[in-house]
């Protein structure tokens, strides 16, 4: 949002004061503010008011004309100008020789043939609008000569707040509001808004007004006749223009110049078109036409305004286009209402259309702002059209009141919460120029919420706290080391195992950590054919594609590989992030913590790829556990899984999670010359495995003897089991065993284990081993596992 210091200064007198400094202030203790500042009318200088002597077409060209010009000095000026607007008696914008329109500096220049010695600029050369369809009409009554800069307000610095930082300040959406907070961080009044009285006008009928439905909370309206101006003045254009809306007519121009001074829109329809308004909602969707020309789907929770049954606007987003305020309207009902937040944020939600009205609806504006915005309306209409006849008494239905809201605390409260000493009368002076009430008795303080705070915003005792600490400049708190002792965070084993996991895979085999979120995206799992399994769903999601939470993280990283296949030929990622698994039985999410690895290649079969997988696990459980994993035959239970090569992660014979290969009909359509295979295992499951004590032994001064043979291995048939066949066996000299080698065919599975034999204390007889092996031997026979 944009605001104008020109018009704040017209609510509390800044003279004297770095209005630069202010708006610093105004950041650290209000709203923030961006970054750049704008410093309107700086770049402009040399431009000023003239009136057209004569005019004569050049004879060489259709659209130049030929005009003298009365800049105020002793000689007519020479200008060749191509306006279409151009008239003899006008007044307009006059750039003399030498002035600066930007970087654009105005010189004698010859033109088809002719000389001008300046230039008559339009509204937008100058910058103060964007109306460049010809030269700036000057109706004022201004001497010629007059720099343009002394008629209207041209200078001015303007700067933006960021509209998140007022989500909470309904009052803060208008400059006035705005004016308010410069008023308390300065020490200077808040000047009254001028407004019309409206009581000589009791006794004229009211409009045939009621409200229908509870969502509306109050609205007020009013009818004006005799409206002769359409355009708006010079300065109100040129305000409007700085805070970003572009000048309509007058009537509208005036309704969006309320709303930017006090943050409280309004709608003016022509009430040649509106007679009966009602506020209602509808049983069956229609279609309605808006103001800017668009249909727009109304359902039946949307509040709508209305002629009797015939709709005319929606409540709190935007007019119909029916009723709309044109050139030639010269008389209308006027519209200032509140309605509920909630109703139309989700209205704007439904509809896909927000505007400058509804972001100011959806913060919960204050009701008894609008009757005082349609006495400032009318005061601003009969200062520039003093004929305007007010031809209604103020109509107003106040359906909906906020509670009056009263805080009391002690000034012992607000030395404990700041912990440093502010006056009683500084805290008064503070919190009464902030438009509180306060009444002070000793050191107890009652204070009485302003309307324009107690919609959403002050509502306990703490926040009385911030509104004293912001004004008085939180820069100005003096530093002082904490009374209370501070004692380090003590890392959990759960965020340690996590941490230790991340450096292992980063580090030792260069994957990539990916964070997401908890959504099961239903168009991207689709094209990969994969199904969004039924889980706990958003109420109300407005977007169906993110409707579901993922009760894994796989499918999240297959969407994630797919979108990055391009990029790398061989890559893995990993997260740990949350899934949830249903529904408890207080009806709350299961939420599990886990850890999803994802490998892909290009270059690199399926097993080999799967076997670094399978790699990785059981270093993260040896490294981090000190224990060796076992794997069990699974079934699979998503379709992302392939039935062969599924298998249960086990450690101390529990399980902990799962490692597979990507099923066909996934793979393909991620890359059809691609392998790909997954791991998920749960993080509380494997944190709660206990960790072994690391045993050392003391290096052999003997040599060690190793002792290979190659095993034909049945079908079905896994390490684990093989392993069972020398436990007991050779102690205290087989000191460890891995598989060396692999060998597959259709029919034959082989693989060749190594046995290390040593010890301490000294050197083994070959005779002694194959003693041990001759009975390992044995075993495996009993299980099927014979010699090659």
């Amino acid at each position: 949002m944009f605001l104008s210091m020109n018009w704040i200064s017209d609510f509390v007198d800044l003279s004297g004061l770095d209005k630069v400094e202010l708006i610093h202030q105004f950041s650290l203790s209000t709203a923030e503010v961006e970054n750049e500042i704008f410093f309107k009318g700086s770049e402009l200088s040399g431009v000023v008011v003239a009136e057209i002597k004569s005019i004569e077409n050049h004879p060489d060209s259709k659209k130049l004309h030929l005009l003298k010009v009365d800049a105020g000095e002793s000689e007519l000026v020479d200008v060749v100008c191509g306006a279409p607007n151009v008239r003899v008696g006008m007044k307009t914008a006059f750039a003399k020789v030498g002035a600066k329109l930007g970087e654009i500096t105005i010189a004698p220049r010859p033109l088809a043939g002719y000389t001008s010695y300046g230039m008559c600029c339009s509204e937008a050369e100058i910058g103060i609008s964007d109306d460049n369809s010809g030269i700036m009409d000057i109706t004022d009554d201004v001497a010629n000569g007059t720099d343009i800069k002394e008629v209207y307000q041209i200078d001015d610095i303007v700067f933006e707040v960021d509209n998140k930082s007022l989500t909470n300040r309904p009052d803060l959406w208008g400059h006035y509001g705005i004016a308010r907070e410069f008023a308390a961080l300065s020490g200077r009044a808040l000047k009254p808004l001028e407004v019309e009285d409206l009581t000589p006008y009791n006794e004229l009928a009211k409009v045939d007004m009621k409200i229908e439905d509870p969502l509306c909370q109050r609205y007020s309206c009013l009818q004006v006749e005799n409206i002769k101006r359409n355009v708006s003045p010079v300065n109100m254009r040129i305000r409007l223009y700085y805070c970003g809306l572009r000048g309509i007519n007058f009537l509208a121009d005036l309704t969006n110049y309320l709303m930017l001074e006090m943050g409280q829109p309004m709608h003016a329809f022509d009430s040649r078109k509106v007679e009966k308004i009602r506020i209602k909602r509808f049983d069956k969707p229609f279609v309605f036409r808006t103001l800017d020309g668009v249909d727009r789907n109304i359902d039946e929770n949307t509040l709508m305004i209305c002629n009797d049954n015939t709709p005319v606007a929606i409540a709190g987003i935007m007019g119909g286009l029916d009723s709309e305020i044109v050139d030639d309207t010269t008389t209308l009902t006027l519209e200032s209402a509140t309605f509920n937040a909630v109703s139309v944020r989700k209205s704007t939600v439904r509809l896909a259309h927000r505007t400058d009205a509804s972001i100011r609806y959806e913060k919960c504006l204050d009701p008894e702002m609008t009757t005082v915005a349609i006495a400032r309306f009318v005061k601003l209409l009969k200062t520039y059209d003093s004929d305007i006849k007010v031809v209604s008494s103020l109509t107003d239905e106040y359906a909906f009141h906020y509670e009056k809201i009263t805080l009391e605390f002690d000034k012992a409260f607000v030395d404990r919460y700041t912990g440093i000493e502010i006056s009683n009368e500084r805290i008064v002076k503070t919190l009464e120029s902030l438009g509180f009430g306060v009444q002070l008795a000793g050191d107890d303080f009652t204070v009485t919420v302003p309307s324009w705070r107690a919609t959403k915003d002050v509502t306990i005792k703490a926040d009385i706290i911030e509104e004293i600490t912001r004004i008085y400049g939180y820069d100005n708190f003096a530093v002082h080391t904490t009374r209370s002792p501070l004692y380090p965070v003590r890392t959990g084993e759960l965020k340690s195992n996590e941490d230790k996991i991340k450096d292992i895979l980063v580090q030792r085999y260069n994957l990539h950590e990916v964070h997401s979120y908890v959504w099961a995206y239903n168009d991207e799992l689709k094209a990969l054919g994969i199904e969004v399994e039924n889980n706990v769903k958003l109420a109300n999601a407005t977007n169906p594609n993110i409707e579901t939470i993922r009760n894994s993280i796989i499918p999240t990283q297959l969407c994630q590989v797919k979108s990055n296949t391009s990029y790398s030929n061989d890559f893995g990622i990993f997260e740990i992030g949350r899934v949830v698994k249903g529904l408890d039985e207080n009806n709350l999410c299961i939420e599990q913590k886990k850890l999803a690895i994802t490998l892909f290649s290009k270059v690199k079969d399926i097993k080999t790829l799967y076997f670094e997988l399978r790699d990785m696990l059981v270093v993260l459980s040896e490294d981090i556990k000190h224990k060796s994993l076992g794997f069990k035959k699974a079934e699979p239970t998503h379709s992302y899984e392939h039935p062969v090569n599924l298998y249960t992660i086990m450690i101390d014979n529990e399980e902990i999670g799962t490692i597979g290969i990507v099923h066909p009909t996934v793979g393909k359509k991620l890359d059809k010359k691609a392998s790909v295979v997954f791991a998920e295992v749960d993080m509380n499951a494997f944190t709660d495995a206990q960790t072994a004590p690391i045993v050392y032994d003391e290096p052999s001064k003997f040599p060690p003897i190793d002792y290979d043979i190659s095993v034909v291995v049945p079908e079905k048939l896994f390490f684990e089991d093989l392993s069972k066949c020398w436990i007991g066996k050779g102690e205290g000299i087989l000191k460890g065993t891995k598989i060396v080698d692999t060998y597959d065919t259709d029919t034959v599975h082989s693989i060749t284990i190594r046995f290390e034999f040593s010890s301490a204390e000294r050197t083994l007889s070959s005779a002694e081993v194959q003693t041990v092996m001759d009975e390992i031997i044995a075993e495996l026979a009993k299980i099927g596992a014979n010699l090659r």
